[in-house]
């Protein structure tokens, strides 16, 4: 087991300004982080041309993207852990920008692979660091402010996309060369800023008389904290795996296939664009909402009814969308992103919760392995299913598996860590 116990989170006064300010960066850095993945659409158009591959090739450079990022959340993670979140914030904002600088003069798809792993890798490294931040100084209010620095994953690239679709000057390489000097700033005020607790003065609990009873580990007060060899020992570590593998899957599988699905019933166009609006709208806000409900609730409680209700909005999407209610359906899906996403604002500090915040970096990267999976289930998976089962069948057995996780999550149960 690795180390002592370290507190989770730290009082205003063991910083010179106030806590939010690290939710605020690390919200900027997370933005940067998420720009790769949601710049994608904007920027795989442009950069087809200008390396000459196909659709296929496109496609396959994506994969790479979501493998590179996810990877590299590990050694990342290990790092912060041991030696401060600097580090891993400066080596990825290097990456981060050296990729987007490699894009911008790519001659080939050779040349374009290699800027796509180097800034996914720095993508991964960013993220892994900016959302743990909240885990190690908030206990009150930490999924609220996980939500926060996890809502700008995607919700930066609103303000992104139109650099790149615009074209500055009319060049696809100047505006993913300023895209590389936006991320890099971002990143470089992360380093600046973002620190963990202990680096100044020890953390103390920010607890009030008041406050309710948090779901935690028994026994935490001098339990050891767990490395992810320890974590993956549990039970509580899978059951969250599995759950994680879900949400990503069907996450993932709304985001890709939902225009199409409203194709596939005949809906009008109109309702196709409105469906893929919602459910970026849905997802964004509701890992704020979701986050902020678990501080007040049980965490677990409250993933597993909103994972239960994403089911129910699903069934309901394909109930709607085969009556040609399209209304219906733009609302239902959207409502099925804002139920499946709070997860992303509880599972970093219900991993610091259960197996101890000094190493939660490191055991939040391999729990997130879990959306490589995801990924296979939302694209190739579901695809399969699709073509034999058709869309409404295929979209009802997603609703299955949501409900199951959310199911699930009210059998799991905090971690002992009493010692021996």
């Amino acid at each position: 087991m690795a180390g002592r116990t370290t507190e989770s989170t730290a009082p205003d006064r063991a910083l010179p300004f106030s806590r939010w300010w690290l939710v605020l960066v690390g919200a900027l850095g997370m933005g940067a982080a998420g720009s790769y993945e949601f710049v994608w659409s904007s920027l795989r158009g442009p950069l087809g041309a200008q390396v000459g591959a196909s659709e296929a090739t496109m496609g396959t450079l994506f994969t790479l993207l979501i493998v590179a990022q996810t990877l590299s959340q590990f050694p990342a993670g290990w790092v912060r852990d041991r030696y401060g979140p600097r580090i891993p914030l400066f080596v990825g904002g290097i990456l981060l920008a050296a990729g987007y600088g490699g894009l911008s003069v790519a001659p080939t798809p050779a040349a374009a692979t290699a800027a796509v792993l180097v800034g996914g890798s720095g993508a991964g490294t960013v993220y892994t660091v900016t959302v743990n931040t909240p885990v190690k100084w908030f206990t009150k209010h930490r999924g609220l402010a996980t939500g926060l620095v996890t809502m700008a994953y995607s919700g930066l690239s609103v303000a992104l996309i139109p650099i790149v679709r615009g074209g500055i000057g009319g060049s696809f390489g100047a505006s993913v060369l300023v895209l590389a000097g936006l991320v890099a700033v971002a990143c470089l005020a992360g380093v600046v800023v973002i620190r963990d607790p202990g680096e100044s003065e020890p953390a103390r609990p920010e607890k009030s008389e008041n406050e309710a009873p948090t779901e935690t580990s028994a026994g935490v007060g001098d339990a050891p904290d767990y490395g992810w060899r320890e974590a993956i020992r549990t039970w509580q570590f899978w059951a969250l795996y599995g759950v994680f593998v879900v949400v990503n899957g069907v996450g993932l599988m709304l985001v890709e296939k939902a225009i199409a699905f409203a194709d596939g019933l005949g809906l009008p166009a109109a309702v196709a664009t409105g469906a893929a609006s919602t459910i970026a709208l849905g997802d964004g806000s509701g890992v704020i909402v979701g986050g902020g409900v678990a501080d007040r609730v049980s965490p677990t409680r409250t993933v597993g009814v909103s994972l239960l209700l994403g089911a129910l909005a699903i069934t309901g999407a394909v109930v709607a969308g085969g009556q040609g209610f399209g209304a219906a359906f733009v609302a239902l899906v959207g409502a099925a992103a804002f139920f499946r996403s709070p997860v992303f604002a509880v599972f970093p500090g219900l991993i610091g919760d259960y197996y101890g915040t000094a190493n939660s970096s490191e055991n939040y990267a391999v729990l997130y392995t879990g959306k490589l999976w995801g990924s296979v289930l939302g694209g190739t998976v579901t695809s399969v299913l699709i073509a034999s089962l058709g869309w409404g069948q295929s979209f009802l057995l997603a609703a299955g598996l949501l409900a199951l996780a959310g199911v699930a999550m009210f059998a799991v149960r905090p971690v002992d860590r009493t010692p021996a």
